[in-house]
């Protein structure tokens, strides 16, 4: 069999459809959240060498905002630590804004992983996922994405069949929300949430869509940092009787439909100075 030389992948953002917060264990906060990739990705393709070195070129959007000792950057660096390898020239053509609660670094390291993982014909995915599980707590779970709950600090992934397909609307300030920015401000503010993974899993199971199947912890302390994220809700609200809310930390915020054409409709309604986009969710691949 003839090997690879170029393999391409797309690394999807992702959705968070609920986010509890259950506590902190060693200085993480414990999640429980419900979680699907959407029609929204970056482009990674690896191009085997046979020198040993490994390039990683990244442009698109947001590009120039990424440190250079970025996640795709430690991902690429890390598997050829594990595995070994001829090395690998890497190019990342980005979609997916950073500071959106999209994923989008983590999504670009675990689509790294994947991509040189098939170029190397890496079988092993679990070893493969527990380096991405060093990347980030949503790193491992974007190696498949797909319905799925995470818990723990997201590393803990189940997926989760008979869920139904959905069109979203996605709305996307202009400005970012950090993440650790964002969870020092929900454990300033000291507020509690009652959990509702479990509920909203089994509401959407059932057909019950609904505005009681979307939640999110995180999303008062965001807005307190972010008023912009609080317009891009009220919009939210206002398009889908379904309901929607504001994904990870935000700051992307999504309107929930049942049908494209609804989604598309919806459109229209938001603010001119925000990104409107309608993508589908994403089965795991």
């Amino acid at each position: 069999m003839a090997k690879m030389e170029t393999i391409s992948v797309n690394a999807y953002a992702k959705v968070n459809f609920t986010l509890d917060i259950l506590g902190r264990t060693g200085g993480y906060h414990r999640l429980d959240s419900l979680v699907c990739t959407v029609g929204l990705s970056d482009s990674v393709t690896a191009v085997r060498r046979a020198d040993g070195r490994c390039f990683v070129a990244i442009e698109g959007l947001d590009a120039e905002a990424l440190p250079r000792a970025n996640k795709p950057v430690r991902a690429a660096e890390a598997f050829f630590y594990a595995f070994g390898g001829g090395g690998a020239e890497i190019r990342i053509v980005r979609s997916v804004p950073v500071g959106a609660g999209l994923g989008s670094s983590s999504a670009d390291a675990a689509g790294v992983l994947k991509a040189l993982a098939l170029l190397y014909g890496i079988a092993d995915m679990g070893a493969v996922k527990r380096i991405a599980d060093t990347l980030g707590s949503d790193t491992g779970y974007l190696l498949t994405g797909g319905w799925a709950r995470m818990t723990g600090r997201g590393e803990q992934i189940e997926p989760l069949a008979d869920m139904p397909p959905l069109w979203l609307l996605l709305v996307l300030p202009h400005t970012g929300m950090d993440t650790a920015a964002c969870f020092a401000e929900y454990d300033r503010r000291g507020e509690s949430f009652s959990p509702c993974t479990q509920e909203s899993i089994d509401r959407l199971r059932a057909g019950r869509l609904s505005p009681k199947c979307f939640s999110n912890a995180l999303t008062q302390a965001a807005c307190a940092r972010n008023a912009d994220i609080a317009r891009a809700l009220e919009t939210v609200h206002a398009v889908s009787a379904y309901g929607g809310g504001m994904t990870g930390s935000g700051s992307a915020c999504y309107a929930v439909f049942a049908e494209e054409a609804a989604c598309l409709a919806a459109r229209a309604s938001c603010p001119k100075d925000m990104t409107a986009l309608c993508v589908p969710t994403v089965p795991q691949k």
